[in-house]
């Protein structure tokens, strides 16, 4: 492979390698083989430079996990765009505020996607961000022309270019753009294939939104091993998973919501493997309970859970490998990915200097407080063990301080997990005149079995030797424990749905 030239680089590289080979398949049974891929992309590109895309030209688009979302981002990548995908998720506020300040000229949406008017939303951005156009595609339906219409190749990008401005999730703020070059994320991705064992047999789940970063780190990736993508546009827990077992997936990603499903369903065929040629669960973006890894491995089979770590500015810092003992699989987030350098601060932050930490964010005024004397501060408590695994034990802004004492709710979440009445769990801090927040836990019930009462909850919780301050005094019942399309808890949903009780 043509590798550190840029993603074209690599779609040309792979079309000449293995032309014939399946490189995407989606649940409506579509697929796409690589030299397919190619020419996809290459029409779509010379539709986009019919519409002024040119080499520099910065284009947002929000799309679902499409196979024809996948080829855009080759396309534009053909034409050295500067791409801004936005998750599905966004709306008016946030896509306002990410295409207004990245300076984009297009936006491209859905007409319409899980019940949202994205192409209303489209002509809306028009009225209010100068110099955008909004194009509404759909699978059938993207700007496309013939080959020969396509501009010369540009160069391979330059060491530092701007490619990618990716945004994190805002709740009360602003998203925040963070800005990435092709060839640090071609390298993540590269590692990433070693650690889970990815070879040009497999067949990996992306049942996650494309957009996320996640998803153009399993481009590269295709691209680099010649596996195939198994793509959903929306994850279902019934849909999706008979999709992944009728294309005998080999990863099984992509975090602890996916694996719970797929152990739900694995449950209800106790006599019949789900995913016979399972490899391993890949997972990461949201926290995971320590008892997942062991039922991941005993009833679904493969080497279990293998989780990695990182975030939107920092992409993989860490990841975990097959064949990594099970006791680290479980409790810890792998060892550094190459060049990944990892410190503990004195209020116990993670910190990183890595090849993929972003160039910087896109608001150049938000990088003082990102970084403390070059190293990057990833938000996360945790530790790196004895044998150089990075273990993560929360957030710093998921500490409930009650009392004045520090509750961490990722340790809580851990211990309610191994209730069998728990299927799934988030602690949070809510407001409390007394003791300036008081500790929230909420719960979704295991299939077949009666609510967790309080008292049972406190019982448990002290037999396992959590100490009282931690102990939640409030106890509230969900059907599903909120998530978005990535997998992390909507806390922020919990506490305006609970903080006036």
């Amino acid at each position: 492979m043509r590798r550190g030239e840029g993603l074209w680089a690599l779609v040309e590289a792979r079309a000449k390698a293995t032309p014939e080979a399946e490189m995407l398949v989606d649940a409506f049974g579509r697929r796409l083989t690589f030299a397919g891929f190619q020419s996809a992309a290459e029409e779509m590109a010379a539709g986009l430079a019919g519409l002024g895309v040119a080499e520099g030209s910065v284009v947002a688009w929000e799309l679902p996990t499409w196979i024809e979302s996948v080829a855009l981002a080759a396309a534009l990548s053909r034409l050295g765009a500067v791409q801004v995908p936005i998750i599905a998720i966004y709306r008016d506020r946030e896509v306002r505020h990410c295409c207004a300040q990245a300076g984009a000229t297009l936006l491209l949406t859905p007409a319409e996607f899980r019940g949202w008017d994205f192409g209303a939303m489209g002509r809306r951005m028009a009225d209010e961000v100068p110099g955008l156009v909004p194009v509404v595609v759909g699978p059938d339906d993207f700007p496309r022309a013939e080959g020969h219409a396509l501009p010369p190749a540009v160069p391979p990008p330059a060491a530092g270019a701007t490619r990618w401005i990716c945004y994190t999730s805002g709740t009360t703020s602003a998203p925040k753009g963070a800005r990435h070059g092709d060839a640090a994320l071609d390298a993540v991705a590269a590692a990433m294939a070693e650690r889970l064992a990815v070879e040009s047999t497999d067949r990996y789940a992306g049942v996650f939104p494309f957009p996320h970063i996640g998803g153009i780190l399993l481009l590269f990736m295709a691209l680099q091993s010649g596996c195939v993508l198994l793509l959903d546009e929306t994850f279902d827990p019934v849909t999706t998973v008979d999709f992944l077992a009728r294309e005998e997936v080999t990863h099984a990603g992509a975090g602890t919501s996916f694996h719970l499903a797929y152990l739900a369903a694995q449950r209800t065929r106790p006599n019949e493997p789900l995913f016979p040629a399972l490899k391993c669960c890949p997972g990461g973006g949201a926290p995971k309970p320590p008892t997942i890894h062991e039922e991941v491995q005993r009833e679904l089979g493969g080497a279990g859970v293998v989780s990695g770590w990182g975030l939107t500015e920092a992409p993989i810092l860490t990841m975990g490998a097959v064949g990594d003992p099970d006791d680290e699989l479980a409790v810890s987030e792998g060892r550094p990915m190459p060049g990944v350098r990892i410190r503990v601060s004195d209020a116990g932050e993670l910190q990183a200097k890595a090849p993929q930490v972003m160039l910087g964010y896109v608001d150049s005024s938000l990088d003082a407080d990102a970084f403390d004397d070059g190293w990057f501060r990833t938000g996360d408590l945790g530790f790196v063990d004895d044998r150089g695994y990075v273990v993560v034990t929360g957030r710093l802004k998921d500490v409930i301080i009650r009392h004045g004492e520090n509750v961490s709710a990722k340790e809580v979440e851990d211990l309610l997990f191994e209730h069998p009445k728990v299927a799934d769990v988030a602690v949070i801090g809510l407001p409390d005149p007394r003791s300036g927040e008081r500790v929230c836990a909420v719960v979704s019930t295991t299939a077949g079995h009666e609510p967790l009462s309080i008292d049972e909850m406190r019982t448990h919780l002290r037999e396992r030797g959590l100490r009282r301050p931690s102990i939640p005094e409030q106890l509230e019942h969900v059907d599903v424990v909120p998530r978005n399309p990535s997998g992390k808890i909507t806390k922020q949903v919990l506490r305006e749905r609970f903080g006036g009780e």
